[in-house]
């Protein structure tokens, strides 16, 4: 059965040891330090950078008990007979305070205050969609950064690179990396610097 857990990336020291679903890596990280008694390693969530705790006490079995099931693939939804009347939308009532100028205008907008509210707040959210992923992907890079790269030669440069959005300065900042390290982050960072729009 496929993992369908959070995929993480485990590293000891410089190191990538292990990298894929939560209980794959956990397993391989349960044998590394039982061959590696005296190292330490930091295991990130592959997409935010948050650091994970894994209990690595007992064997492999014991420490993949402990952690949460595989997620099951969820079958697609039958299709919903539709019928007549308004489609449950999941409104929730709460109170708004605007101005008499923009209540006068909402209530001249096609369906009503409620309706063009939700328009605006639909189309403000798709505007700063990409800003939104920009900025997670910037802080999920600084995250593992500063976990792991603080004392690399460049560090504080490559994160002023990655916060001004110029690529190429971040790249040849954390050329001296390790390997491993330098291309994790710049994975990471890459979300960032893709092309907006």
């Amino acid at each position: 059965m496929k993992d369908l857990t959070p995929s993480c990336i485990a590293f000891s020291g410089a190191q990538r040891i292990a990298e894929g679903g939560l209980h794959a890596v956990a397993a391989v990280v349960k044998q590394w330090q039982e061959q590696h008694a005296d190292s330490s390693v930091l295991i990130f969530d592959d997409q935010t950078s948050e650091p994970m705790e894994i209990d690595l006490r007992g064997t492999v079995q014991d420490v993949l008990s402990r952690l949460p099931e595989p997620l099951q693939p969820v079958a697609e939804p039958e299709p919903a007979v539709r019928t007549a009347g308004r489609p449950k939308l999941g409104v929730v009532s709460r109170e708004v305070t605007l101005l008499p100028r923009h209540w006068e205008w909402l209530s001249k907008q096609s369906g009503g205050a409620s309706v063009a509210l939700r328009k605006l707040v639909e189309a403000a959210s798709r505007a700063n969609e990409i800003k939104d992923r920009q900025r997670q992907a910037q802080e999920a890079t600084y995250r593992f950064m500063s976990a792991i790269a603080g004392n690399l030669p460049g560090y504080e440069e490559a994160t002023r690179a990655l916060f001004a959005d110029q690529p190429e300065q971040f790249g040849m900042h954390t050329e001296a990396w390790p390997l491993d390290i330098r291309e994790h982050a710049r994975k990471l960072a890459l979300r960032t610097f893709l092309p907006q729009g």
